[in-house]
Formats: C-alpha cells, structure tokens, sequence
C-alpha cells in the first residue's frame, strides 16, 4: 500500500472520529493502568462493569494493596484469568507505592517491570494517559494492518514497528485507537463489514464482502 492510500485512510477515520478514544472507564492514569492489566483476554465491556463497583471503593495503589488479594477477586471475579490479575495487580501497586511514590511511570522499561504490564499494556499507557507515540498491537490492529495491507507483518512486534514507521505522522497520536475501533466494529473477524466500510475502496483485502 502506497503513502497516498494510507494517508487518505486516516484522513476519513479522523474526518468520522475527530477524536477517538479507549472504550475502558478511568479518571486518572492509575485508573487506567488497572483496567488494561484487567483487560487482557476480556472485553472492555466487562471490564468496565467490575470497575465500576471497584474503583469507588478503591482507586490508588495504597487503596487496592490495602483490599488485598482475595477482596480484590470478589470485585474482578467475572473476568477471565481473575486470579492471576489479582495477584499481579497487588504486586504493581505495592511496587507503586513504595519506588514511585505511587505515581504512574511514564517509560515502556519501567511500566513493563511492573507484574502482569507486558509490552502492549505498557503501550496503551503511554499513548493514552500520557499522550505519547505508541502502538499497542492487539489481536483488532494485527487482523486490520494485515487484511487491509496497512502495515502487514508476521507477528505482532512486527506490525507495531511497521506502523510506527509508515503511518503518517500527523496521525500517529490517535492511529491506535482508530485502528482498534476498526477492528472491532467493522473489520471484524469472521466476516468483516465491507459494505459498510468507509476504507473499502482503499482497502487491498480480496475477499471482501457486501455487508
């Protein structure tokens, strides 16, 4: 795909969503921090719904590590892998409140040394709460970038450096989030929405479909 095509892409993306933005709940950066290590292999939307009844009880570091593990599983218990995150979750807040005076670290090297914060976690982070150039590739951008031949690659580090480098810089800030949201409601797995696509005809996949 030439620079013109992925240029006009984001263009029509930005011109529908001028501002786009992560469909998980939060106020802060710890909030968020939170939501995405409980996001893995979840949706958003369930998320959401055991974050809702935490975060008013619970909202720092000191305020979850304070729960404790088992209290912290009756709030997050409907989301897969409960019992891990938990664990991880009171690991990263005592790491907060004692090394970074429980603050949110604004490095990938430091966010990815907390338990359960690997690489796209870290990347969510940084672009969203800190509003920094990164591109957090999940199973949505990795199925968009190869079938539209955006950025294709082999896996998902390779996709991530490959957007990085060929989406024009003018839309680097927002291009995770309008790719995720692509992937999720229009270029959807089994059986993408070509029809009612507005990249379809900019689109390279070739076996698009009419719905």
């Amino acid at each position: 795909m030439n620079k013109l095509k992925r240029t006009e892409i984001f263009s029509r993306w930005q011109s529908e969503n001028p501002e786009p933005k992560t469909e998980l709940k939060y106020n802060d950066s710890f909030e968020l921090l939170i939501a995405v290590m409980l996001s893995a292999q979840a949706t958003d939307v369930s998320v959401n719904k055991a974050t809702a009844k935490l975060y008013p009880v619970a909202n720092t570091p000191r305020d979850i590590y304070d729960l404790g593990v088992a209290d912290l599983k009756t709030y997050i218990k409907t989301i897969g892998l409960f019992n891990t995150k938990a664990a991880n979750v009171i690991k990263t807040c005592k790491i907060l409140i004692e090394q970074y005076d429980s603050n949110i670290p604004q490095t990938r090297e430091a966010l990815e040394s907390l338990p359960g914060v690997g690489r796209k976690t870290a990347n969510v982070v940084l672009n969203t709460a800190f509003r920094q150039i990164a591109m957090a590739v999940d199973t949505h951008i990795f199925r968009v970038s190869n079938r539209t031949e955006l950025a294709p690659g082999k896996n998902v580090l390779e996709v991530e450096k490959r957007l990085i480098k060929l989406v024009p810089d003018e839309f680097l800030l927002d291009a995770h989030h309008w790719l995720i949201l692509h992937g999720r409601y229009t270029c959807i797995a089994r059986k993408p929405r070509c029809g009612s696509c507005i990249i379809e005809d900019l689109c390279e996949y070739k076996k698009k479909t009419e719905i």
